[in-house]
């Protein structure tokens, strides 16, 4: 193809310009042949891209469908109950919910519901009537000189330099009126964070926005920060659900000098977050971390984020509760399938365990150790819907967090380039032009809506399993497909019962 398109463009371009030349009009169309012709012949030179050498020009086509295939999947292809991570269904109640308007669907589920994958509520003939108050719950151990009474449902951890400015004012002004908590996200404390919101300042392995010109943990720093009135606890991240194991990822294009200022790094450079902390390395030192935190900001909660991985390390942390009696006031337990993070593909795929054997076995594990009375537990990971919030708090949750939900209330299309600073809604970015399309005032309405609509639904949700109250959810409440695959296989004859192998 390539000797072809040398050969027969420049028979072309030559033949329509001596045609052009004696009619003397339409120059235009061998100027456009010879600009397609040069371009060809720089792709069948160039070495980095094969398909453009072998195929000159009509190679970029194949590079452009390749850029918005996730738009061609997601606006031609999928159905309601497709597309990856969340399908069309929960990102379109996500979206009414957020905007105020009705969130019914007509004419039934669209879901395989008789199959093992089916989870659902038991509800009763004895319904009660919904509470319309929201519920919340109190965060801190013996320990906590100020307690925090937490939303059921809150913006997980996302920094600024991962998302837009506006981003973060919208959530936190929704976050202010909701009367919900924002976590920071392992970025620091923004100016964007302080718009009057509850926080949860998070503090990773960088210690962002309290570290000293080496990269360590800066005390003076910290207290600093955390004893403002609107930071109402400090979570320390262990690891997340995206990238268990692997340190936070800035990339430089979105590492500006605003941000650069409030991380305390040099502008412009990629800054990645080491995979383990440099204030401690076992488990006593973590919770004696835990105990200066706690100190330096005056008493309020302090725990830890963490996606499970060996399991003894968890067992280890709780022993050492006992031994040296300090308590975190609360863990913060992320499932793999979590992460708005950029992360690599084996980090997000194959390390970390899901949310829910996870929150089966940190809940356990504490009251094994007998200091499950001591600490509540947030849950993490794809926890957008409200039978989500629901499923993790029968798990052993006692509130969740959540990440992606609060960015589709503030238009996120799942397009899938929240590494690339190309977000096209200015949710994920530093694009100033992208960055001014996002509303502020009308973002704010959306994520109040969406948290006060969502925990509404949990209300009606535990109303028609017959509950009063969010302490009776449990996993009994719970169905599952494989029951229905039992009940089939028990009820049915086994006509090759017979069969016997030789």
């Amino acid at each position: 193809m390539r000797d072809k398109f040398l050969t027969w463009g420049l028979v072309l371009v030559l033949a329509t310009t001596v045609i052009a030349v004696l009619i003397k009009a339409h120059y235009w169309i061998p100027i456009t042949l010879a600009a397609i012709y040069i371009l060809g012949i720089f792709n069948a030179t160039q070495t980095k891209h094969a398909i453009l050498r072998n195929f000159p020009v009509l190679g970029l086509f194949r590079y452009m469908l390749e850029g918005i295939s996730p738009e061609i999947q997601q606006y031609f292809i999928e159905r309601e109950t497709d597309g990856k991570p969340f399908p069309r269904n929960q990102r379109s109640a996500a979206y009414r919910r957020a905007k105020n308007i009705s969130d019914t669907v007509a004419f039934g589920t669209q879901l395989e519901i008789n199959n093992r994958k089916y989870e659902g509520i038991k509800h009763s003939i004895y319904a009660k009537t919904p509470s319309h108050e929201l519920p919340r719950t109190t965060i801190g151990g013996p320990d906590c000189l100020q307690p925090y009474n937490a939303s059921l449902f809150n913006i997980s951890a996302m920094s600024f330099g991962a998302l837009s400015d506006r981003a973060h004012i919208s959530l936190n002004r929704g976050a202010k009126k909701g009367q919900f908590y924002h976590n920071t996200g392992e970025g620091g404390i923004s100016p964007y964070h302080m718009e009057g919101g509850d926080l949860c300042w998070q503090i990773g392995t960088g210690y962002f926005g309290c570290r000293d010109d080496e990269g360590k943990f800066n005390p003076e720093l910290f207290t600093k920060y955390a004893t403002m009135d609107n930071v109402k606890m400090i979570e320390i991240k262990l690891s997340q659900g995206a990238k268990p194991g692997h340190g936070g990822v800035l990339p430089g294009v979105k590492n500006t000098p605003e941000i650069a200022a409030i991380r305390h790094v040099k502008p412009g450079i990629t800054v990645l977050s080491p995979p383990g902390h440099s204030a401690f390395s076992t488990a006593a030192g973590l919770l004696q971390f835990v105990k200066q935190l706690r100190d330096l900001s005056g008493g309020k909660p302090v725990g830890f984020k963490l996606c499970i991985g060996d399991t003894k390390e968890f067992e280890e942390i709780c022993a050492q509760m006992n031994v040296l009696k300090i308590y975190p006031d609360f863990i913060t337990v992320d499932g793999a399938e979590g992460g708005t993070g950029a992360a690599p593909p084996e980090f997000s795929d194959g390390v970390g365990m899901p949310l829910e054997p996870a929150l089966i076995f940190v809940n356990s594990t504490l009251k094994n150790f007998n200091v499950r009375d001591k600490v509540k537990i947030i849950a993490s990971g794809k926890v957008l819907t409200s039978l989500d919030i629901l499923r993790a708090i029968a798990m052993g949750a006692d509130t969740c967090n959540n990440a992606r939900g609060f960015m589709f209330a503030l238009g996120c299309i799942q397009a899938l380039q929240c590494n690339s600073n190309t977000c096209p809604t200015g949710v994920a970015t530093q694009n100033k032009m992208l960055i001014k399309g996002l509303d502020v005032t009308d973002k704010a309405e959306r994520v109040y809506h969406f948290h006060k609509n969502t925990l509404h639904t949990c209300n009606e949700l535990i109303a028609a399993a017959g509950r009063t109250s969010y302490d009776q959810v449990d996993a009994s409440m719970f169905m599952r497909g494989d029951e229905f695959e039992h009940l089939a296989d028990t009820y049915f004859p086994d006509v090759l019962g017979n069969v016997r192998k030789r």
